[in-house]
């Protein structure tokens, strides 16, 4: 899950944020009548929803500290990232609060070792414990946990039972703590093939079984176009046990407007279903992320 990391830029926050501020596609977007509603210069701050931009997947050039302060000059409210293992929570702590913004999300357990896996059993379990503590650092209310890829001689069934099983031991650690756990399901036909599991239908059935209101479903909204379509349909029958939503189009994985979903359509289901909570940004930016920050405003307006 993780991307190159290269620091091609050493300024000051202030010189960062001005360069962003200052992209290339800034005056562009400004003068373009259709966009004439969104604020060129901090389209982050968003009509409906609240976004959550994903660091692992902007702005991958710069130092990931640089990331944060990026998301902000933008104008974003929160920012999420994949492993908290190999950074400083310290030091991403310290200036969250610094730019005001909050950590809405971040990975506790991948994808290998699997959580389908009987005999990681035990080490899940310590895993949440310490992501925990590391969600209590950074004032997060939400850890993404991940099923595995295909283990081999199980089958599907003998795999969702035996993530059932984990989450059961770590639902008392999340309740104590109140952290949700958010399980996200893949897709298999693009992005993860040989995965165990793909929809919204098994993972809410998983999440049922589990039947705690502290591990619920990091409702990737890319991933189920993929695998099962009728975003808005599906969303509405599951919403008892969407714990988070991600959004991206598809083709791509890039910004709304950029494939085939009409995310104005379903990003306003989630709001007439109760939905409040942020929206992870787990999406590449087609161009710059200027434009992208203004493709995401523009799909909140409705």
């Amino acid at each position: 899950m993780s991307l190159s990391r290269r620091s091609l830029l050493a300024g000051s926050a202030a010189a960062l944020s001005a360069s962003i501020v200052a992209g290339p596609n800034a005056d562009a977007w400004a003068d373009n009548p259709e966009a004439s509603d969104v604020d060129s210069k901090t389209p982050g701050k968003t009509r409906n929803t609240r976004f959550a931009v994903n660091c692992e997947m902007w702005w991958g050039k710069l130092p990931f500290l640089d990331r944060l302060r990026a998301a902000a000059a933008l104008g974003f409210p929160a920012v999420e990232f994949w492993p908290h293992q190999g950074k400083d929570i310290a030091a991403i702590k310290k200036l969250k609060d610094e730019l005001k913004i909050e950590i809405a999300q971040f990975t506790a357990w991948g994808f290998r070792p699997g959580m389908n896996d009987p005999t990681q059993e035990d080490a899940f379990v310590q895993a949440i414990e310490e992501g925990c503590q590391v969600a209590h650092q950074l004032d997060c209310t939400k850890m993404c946990v991940v099923a595995g890829d295909n283990q081999a001689g199980m089958t599907k069934e003998q795999m969702h039972a035996q993530c059932i099983k984990a989450l059961q031991r770590a639902a008392p650690i999340a309740e104590r703590e109140k952290v949700m756990l958010i399980l996200e399901p893949m897709n298999g036909r693009v992005d993860h093939p040989g995965h165990c599991l793909y929809g919204s239908e098994d993972a809410v059935k998983i999440c049922q079984a589990v039947g705690s209101q502290f591990v619920k479903i990091n409702w990737d909204l890319y991933h189920m176009q993929i695998a099962e379509g009728d975003l808005c349909g599906r969303l509405k029958e599951g919403f008892a046990w969407c714990g988070y939503l991600q959004i991206a189009d598809h083709p791509g994985r890039n910004e709304p407007g950029t494939g085939e979903v009409n995310y104005s359509r379903v990003l306003r289901q989630a709001q007439e279903l109760g939905y409040r909570d942020y929206v992870g940004l787990e999406l590449r930016p087609k161009t710059t992320e200027m434009a992208a920050a203004i493709a995401v405003n523009k799909a909140d307006q409705w």
